[in-house]
């Protein structure tokens, strides 16, 4: 009997999780926006195109600005508010100084485009795969890197203070090159992260990293775990209408991303 009473008790609780839970995924859509402002799409890549006409080099931090803002609290539009006097907003710290929309600057950079899910205002959890992660790293195919997010690599790595003292994950013939780049202190020189490909979205990135030259410590840590280890083998060879769908697949679910 006591359970009975239990079970009839917790029916009215579960359905009202599932109905929040469901509201809750259903807050996204595509087209959310098409009453209000029809056109917002329209007028979204209008804009980019002519921003990209102008200046290229914009599409990797188009690109970023997805990634910054989205994680790790969701795509709040955070990016977007400005500093006040007792408080510095995220689009002033230093690592978002160079954020720009980034689907249509995928696209317009000769990559895959993907549905946009609008109508978002708050969200619970997260949910990205190890797959996304090694999917969304190919978005350094696109834009440059100031030689200070990464020369901890190439000097001093360990303490040692020595001239070998380099990121032992780092390819060694390459070292010579970034550091004829890149001195110790160096904080305003540019370095591409997709050598010769910075401005067209494509799967060389992922070769690169195979060859131990990705720039930062999260290009190598895909090679450290198997499951992203075989993508970028997988990818270092190509296969490009396929990374098409997955980095849209993946943009997706990072859009979709909630606190």
């Amino acid at each position: 009997m006591a359970s009975k009473t239990l079970l009839v008790l917790l029916l009215p609780f579960n359905l009202v999780l599932f109905l929040s839970i469901l509201a809750e995924a259903q807050l996204l859509q595509v087209g959310f926006y098409s009453k209000t402002c029809p056109n917002v799409e329209d007028i979204v890549r209008k804009e980019m195109t002519e921003i990209l006409s102008v200046a290229p080099s914009l599409a990797g931090p188009l690109l970023r600005l997805h990634f910054h803002d989205c994680f790790v609290r969701g795509c709040d539009g955070s990016v977007l508010l400005d500093s006040t006097k007792n408080n510095v907003a995220e689009k002033d710290a230093d690592p978002n100084k160079s954020l720009r929309d980034s689907g249509d600057a995928v696209w317009l950079s000769k990559g895959p485009s993907w549905p946009v899910w609008t109508g978002r205002r708050d969200g619970r959890v997260k949910g990205l795969s190890v797959k996304d992660l090694a999917v969304l790293s190919g978005g350094h195919t696109l834009g440059t890197s100031h030689c200070s997010s990464f020369s901890e690599r190439l000097y001093n790595f360990t303490g040692k203070d020595n001239l070998h003292d380099v990121d032992p994950a780092l390819d060694k013939e390459y070292v010579p090159k970034l550091r004829a780049r890149c001195s110790l202190t160096d904080n305003t020189t540019i370095v591409e992260m997709d050598p010769g490909s910075f401005r067209t979205f494509d799967t060389s990135y992922y070769k690169y990293v195979a060859k131990r030259r990705g720039l930062f410590h999260s290009d190598a840590s895909l090679l450290t775990y198997s499951e992203t280890k075989a993508y970028v083998q997988r990818h270092a060879d190509g296969l490009t209408a396929e990374f098409f769908q997955d980095f849209g697949d993946s943009m997706i679910n990072m859009g979709m991303l909630q606190s």
